[in-house]
């Protein structure tokens, strides 16, 4: 069974359709929106469809190579899903709050990773010859660092792809990924810039139904694909293109061009679909 498929009904029954406000919206995103009803961009979840294939093609091709896949997002809605679908698939998850060099400064990330773990097996030793208040500073000095590194403990090193929920709430995450050119799959509300996003696609970051959707075929995804290739000396796997060029640029513009061919008439006659989010 494939577990990651989806339908355009999946999705508009999540409500991954429904973008911010007009005023609140990124103009680089106006290729994907479909129109607008009440003050509310709707986003066009037939492009949707065929992105957000194009991306699990592209995380099944890391995960059959072995890949490391980080699931990224630290708001309220995200958290819960991202924590339960990257486990689901074995993979590695921040779901709390991201630290700046995460990616870009790992040897820093790793000494505090290395006191987590220290922490965690004081913790399982028996606590043999503590006082009732060391014991208590282990223990919150071990919640504060597993609530921002449990989900990355075992990573190992860097990712070889991130998966993000909401790139503008997740900007530092983005920046340091393109930086040091890890791919980048990303949902993408009305409000978002796709430019430096490997596989961008266009839905709802806010709703959590449609962010467990998007958790689900992504995990999904990795789930149904059997590691294939071993990895390189450093950790990362060999055979993936991180100098690729986001498909976004190219996309935006084909949709551009086809776009300003159509009837501005024709926008007005779309028929109309309810709801609102800021």
């Amino acid at each position: 069974m494939d577990s990651s498929k989806f339908t355009l009904r999946d999705l508009f029954e999540a409500g991954a359709h429904f973008g911010h406000r007009t005023r609140r919206w990124n103009p680089k995103m106006s290729s994907f929106i479909y129109g607008e009803k009440d003050g509310i961009h709707i986003i066009d979840l037939q492009q949707t469809v065929s992105l957000l294939a194009n991306a699990v093609k592209a995380v099944k091709e890391v995960a059959q190579l072995g890949g490391k896949i980080l699931f990224v997002g630290t708001k309220r809605q995200a958290s819960g899903p991202v924590a339960e679908y990257a486990s689901k698939c074995n993979q590695y998850f921040v779901n709390h709050r991201w630290l700046g060099g995460m990616l870009t400064n790992w040897g820093t990330i790793s000494k505090s990773i290395k006191k987590l773990q220290d922490l965690d097996s004081q913790l399982q030793s028996q606590n043999q010859g503590l006082t009732k208040k060391e014991l208590l500073n282990l223990e919150r000095g071990y919640s504060k660092l597993n609530r921002t590194l449990g989900g990355i403990r075992d990573m190992g090193g860097t990712p070889d792809m991130l998966f993000v929920i909401d790139t503008v709430k997740e900007a530092t995450a983005v920046k340091e990924a393109s930086k040091i050119g890890i791919p980048i799959v990303a949902i993408l509300d009305t409000n978002s810039n796709p430019d430096t996003i490997t596989y961008p696609v266009p839905g709802n970051d806010d709703a959590s139904h449609a962010i467990n959707l998007f958790c689900k075929v992504i995990s999904g995804a990795i789930s149904d694909t059997a590691p294939s290739a071993a990895k390189s000396d450093s950790g990362r796997v060999q055979g993936i293109n991180k100098s690729k060029e986001p498909e976004s640029n190219n996309k935006i513009k084909e949709q551009k061009d086809t776009k300003e061919q159509k009837d501005t008439k024709e926008q007005k006659d779309k028929p109309s679909i309810g709801g609102k989010k800021e």
